[in-house]
């Protein structure tokens, strides 16, 4: 279970997470696990620079995933970009020989990527909840909660 990483910034209090894969130029299998440990600390460098965490990150030959914890300002096409871009850059300098092997152009992610939005409570939570506001209910619970000794 994911612990709860809230943070805040002078205007907003904020939980933005990302699942985001990647897939290598042609679904090659170029990825091997000293790569794939490099991406890993590539990525999470990256992302400190654009004030995001890497929270997970895992891979197999011909892709990878990361779960990533975004500030609120970006843009998240810019910050996909940025992170393909830095990252086949990085990695093409380190691994050159082996990855000529597989390539003969200097490619290394596909143009496609997946990005989806996760977060702690499902959508149907979170659905029941904006639902309620403004409820008898809703406010009934909320003053109960207000009353409960912290835990």
């Amino acid at each position: 279970m994911m612990k709860d990483t809230t943070q805040s910034s002078s205007h907003a209090v904020y939980s933005i997470k990302l699942h985001i894969v990647f897939v290598t130029k042609y679904r090659r299998k170029t990825l091997a696990p000293e790569l794939l440990d490099y991406l890993k600390r590539a990525f999470a460098d990256c992302l400190a620079a654009w004030r995001c965490t890497l929270l997970e990150f895992g891979g197999e030959a011909d892709h990878v995933h990361l779960l990533v914890d975004i500030h609120p300002a970006l843009d998240i096409s810019v910050l996909i970009n940025n992170l393909k871009t830095a990252s086949a850059r990085r990695t093409r300098a380190r691994f050159a020989e082996h990855l000529s092997t597989f390539y003969s152009k200097p490619v290394f992610w596909h143009r496609a990527y997946y990005v989806g939005s996760v977060g702690g409570a499902t959508l149907e939570t979170v659905r029941a909840y904006v639902d309620a506001q403004g409820t008898v209910e809703h406010a009934r619970k909320s003053e109960a909660n207000k009353r409960k000794p912290p835990a």
